[in-house]
């Protein structure tokens, strides 16, 4: 979607691990744009599109220069703008990491943030995920990582150690193996504890908003539980943590094709509330 007029809100949505456009959050949080009158654009991060990016590197949880990047373009296209950021999943650990390291020089544009079914805590996220029914998804990324890291290893051979990386067998074990060294960390302990979001929201200022499911079975409950505690101290953080809704689940509805998505709606009720204050108090 482009915007349609100069000074009109723009949404910027980021994806979660190895999304796409046609991850199925995208079409609803478009949609929900579009019925509020806001341009839309999504950052598909490195190696996601259609083609893996030529660069010796990859995108990460803790990566937060390419969104930086992308908000110095759209100001430029539109210094008028307010812009609202939506993050989902490890979109919405780069999202709230963003945030907090920028807390106090952002522009004035950028107006409200949401994030959704946030990784607050890498490493004991990683950890959850390779136990239980929650190695599915676990072996499932860990697949396309593995793939898209060989054929970038076919390029630059000397990027990382091909053995650590076909001995993988779980997400740490990957990030230790081919995150870390590529992106300078020194394994993956430091990689996660430089790139969680947990250490950054006490610092945000920015109007947020936070959806997270208790039973998200990428994240052990107790982090939430952290979360909400570090929130209390910050006013710029509104939470709504549910008992159900999985990781980024919250799709409600009596039939598959009448399906309702809950935290797109909501994310966007959150962020139109917010545009809505900043016109009031502008206005008078």
């Amino acid at each position: 979607m482009e915007a349609r007029s100069t000074g009109e809100p723009r949404l910027l949505l980021m994806h979660g691990l190895e999304g796409t456009v046609r991850s199925h959050y995208v079409a609803p949080f478009f949609e929900e744009a579009d019925r509020r009158g806001w341009a839309a654009d999504l950052l598909i991060f490195r190696g996601c599109g259609t083609e893996l990016n030529r660069a010796p590197r990859f995108y990460h949880s803790g990566e937060t220069t390419d969104l930086g990047f992308v908000l110095d373009r759209l100001l430029e296209e539109d210094t008028h703008a307010a812009i609202v950021l939506a993050g989902v999943s490890l979109g919405g650990n780069v999202l709230l990491k963003f945030l907090g390291e920028r807390a106090g020089t952002l522009p004035p544009q950028i107006a409200a943030a949401a994030a959704i079914s946030v990784p607050y805590d890498l490493e004991r996220g990683a950890r959850f995920i390779s136990q239980g029914f929650s190695r599915v998804y676990d072996r499932h990324f860990l697949s396309t990582l593995r793939e898209k890291a060989v054929r970038k290893l076919d390029r630059y051979p000397e990027l990382f150690d091909r053995d650590r990386l076909q001995e993988a067998r779980t997400i740490f074990q990957f990030d230790d193996a081919v995150t870390a060294p590529v992106h300078g960390f020194r394994d993956a302990h430091d990689y996660y504890a430089r790139s969680s979001s947990l250490h950054w929201i006490a610092a945000i200022r920015t109007p947020t908003f936070l959806l997270s499911a208790v039973d998200d079975p990428f994240l052990p409950p107790e982090v939430l539980t952290e979360v909400r505690k570090l929130a209390a101290g910050n006013p710029n953080l509104s939470l709504e943590f549910t008992q159900r809704g999985g990781h980024v689940g919250f799709v409600s509805g009596p039939w598959p094709w009448r399906a309702s998505y809950y935290a797109e709606r909501r994310a966007c009720e959150f962020l139109g509330e917010v545009l809505d204050a900043r016109h009031l108090a502008v206005g008078a």
